[in-house]
């Protein structure tokens, strides 16, 4: 998956700082679609307007299903703004702690967010890229990722993922993601990512324009949802530079061929990876990852030799706890049982950054 240069990502705060207005066109979309059906979609919802207000309506299309779709569990809802799909954890997917590892999650993430555009119609070859985007050359990459996890599933575990995508700023735009439990319907985790548009030709950020909003805000929920609706959470911290000499590093990183996308770009995923191979091992033997937030700044090619840094971090604010609308319980303060560090990749070659992060860590549980 792309990520930025590094010619824009100074600018990127001032863009998500400008109107978050939602436009509402007039434009056919799909409606509930149930991927259970073995031969046709279920009649389709489309948006009328009556008087200035957004509704939906059915269609009296139907069209038959591709086998992905009988294959895959998943569906649009019923209110078309977001897509939910079930995942069942394999053998494969879990790691020493014998629950899926944050690779495994991310990778989930990825999956239904690229499943649930592929649904609305969008472009599988560039990543929700819309008709007119494609015409122009423009591109969405990633910004920011931060995920919260409150539970692992395990092996053979069932997990449901919600997702939905939404305006941001005048250049980019949000998708957010709920986890939960199949079998107790428990939140175990969330996720919130910023992407912004760039010009494939030019590597420059573009100005999302009234033509492709209407082409994917109509498949945006008509009000602000977020997957961290709680003030001052942490998903809106500022992640600050990690400064020389790092307590911890990991030198020589080199990306496999397998760690390349469809666009010949190093995945989001590798980064996760890639950040966690300097976490001192006392950690990782009596931690387990709580939340990661990543700053994309550059773009890795495959020839491209990385040094990962880590050190120890302090939190200076302390807060109480806050009950999160969406099931879960947040907060900042930083308890004796807790470490949380900051990261940052660079290349090896000249020292530009790639990418900056901060990760929390909590004890691992008594088995």
């Amino acid at each position: 998956m792309l990520k930025l240069s590094c010619n824009v990502t100074d600018h990127l705060h001032n863009f998500f700082s400008d109107s978050r207005r939602i436009f509402v066109p007039v434009h056919r979309r799909t409606g509930p679609i149930s991927c259970f059906q073995l031969k046709k979609e279920p009649l389709r919802a489309i948006l009328s307007a009556d008087h200035g207000n957004s509704s939906l309506r059915v269609a009296d299309s139907v069209s038959v299903t591709s086998p992905a779709d009988r294959l895959r569990f998943g569906r649009l809802m019923e209110d078309g703004f977001s897509y939910k799909e079930k995942f069942i954890v394999r053998s494969y997917e879990v790691g020493i702690n014998k629950t899926a590892t944050v690779e495994t999650i991310a990778n989930l993430l990825q999956e239904v967010a690229c499943n649930h555009v592929q649904k609305v119609g969008f472009s599988t070859d560039g990543f929700a890229t819309t008709l007119t985007m494609r015409k122009l050359h423009l591109i969405w990459v990633t910004a920011r990722m931060h995920i919260e996890i409150y539970k692992y599933p395990a092996w053979s575990d069932v997990v449901e993922i919600e997702t939905w995508c939404q305006s941001e700023g005048r250049i980019g735009t949000r998708r957010d993601w709920i986890l939960k439990d199949c079998a107790t319907g428990e939140v175990i985790g969330r996720a919130t990512s910023k992407w912004v548009m760039m010009n494939q030709d030019t590597r420059r950020l573009q100005r999302v324009t009234d033509e492709v909003r209407d082409e994917y805000l109509v498949f945006c929920p008509r009000e602000p949802r977020l997957a961290f609706p709680e003030e001052n959470n942490s998903s809106l911290k500022k992640i600050p530079k990690l400064e020389d000499p790092a307590q911890y590093s990991m030198l020589g990183l080199k990306p496999r061929r397998a760690d390349l996308d469809m666009n010949q770009h190093v995945n989001n995923v590798t980064y996760i990876g890639w950040v966690l191979e300097s976490i001192p091992q006392e950690i990782i033997d009596t931690h387990e990852l709580k939340v990661i937030t990543l700053d994309y700044r550059r773009e890795c090619q495959q020839d491209d030799i990385v040094d990962s840094l880590t050190t120890s971090e302090t939190p200076n604010e302390v807060v109480s706890k806050l009950t999160g609308t969406n099931g879960s319980t947040t907060s900042s303060k930083q308890e004796h049982n807790e470490s949380q560090f900051l990261h940052i990749l660079r290349l090896s070659e000249n020292g530009q950054e790639i990418n900056r992060g901060r990760t929390q860590w909590r004890k691992k549980s008594s088995r």
